[in-house]
């Protein structure tokens, strides 16, 4: 007995966490584009250079990257015929949550205590987002954006970002179309 409600206390915990956790995607593309007509990519140097994020985060970006996009059947060449560019951005977030609860008569209230009792919980945390742009080469045109949004857990290990990140890139390109 004692083992299973500690397991159930384990699933629920990572249940919690992992619906905390979530990663929100948007996606957006142009419907007269055949994406069949694609297959190899290379990487839009100019706009990944602006990128503010550290070096080695954008490295694990493109590798990421590069990893889902070989996977869709997609060859890395440098006369490629998409180009992938990528922006990131970062904001704090500050949650005020005001609970009015405790109203009422009944037993053991006072009856001229009425009102409310307020609870106030102030939350912060960081909200990231990691956006992909994928264009025509030949005509320096956006044929497909992805957006991924999450709240970014404080990962201080190199392996613990490089899975942050893949879980954001193949969550991105998920969507993108299939050849």
């Amino acid at each position: 007995m004692k083992k299973s409600m500690y397991l159930f206390g384990a699933f629920l915990s990572l249940l919690l966490f992992a619906s905390c956790s979530s990663i929100r995607v948007f996606t957006d593309y142009d419907t007269e584009v055949n994406f069949t007509s694609y297959s190899s990519f290379a990487f839009y140097k100019p706009t990944i250079d602006k990128a503010e994020i550290s070096d080695l985060d954008k490295r694990r970006i493109l590798k990421s990257i590069e990893s889902q996009m070989t996977l869709k059947g997609y060859i890395l060449a440098e006369n490629a015929d998409l180009l992938i560019s990528i922006a990131t951005d970062e904001e704090s977030r500050v949650d005020i949550n005001n609970q009015a609860w405790g109203i009422g008569w009944g037993w053991g209230f006072n009856p001229w205590m009425w009102g409310p009792m307020n609870n106030q919980t102030v939350s912060t945390y960081d909200r990231g987002v990691l956006l992909i742009d994928i264009l025509d080469a030949e005509k320096k045109q956006l044929i497909w954006q992805g957006k991924g949004s999450g709240i970014l857990t404080n990962v201080t290990n190199p392996e613990g970002r490089q899975k942050l990140i893949d879980r954001y890139v193949s969550a991105i390109l998920a969507k993108y179309p299939i050849r």
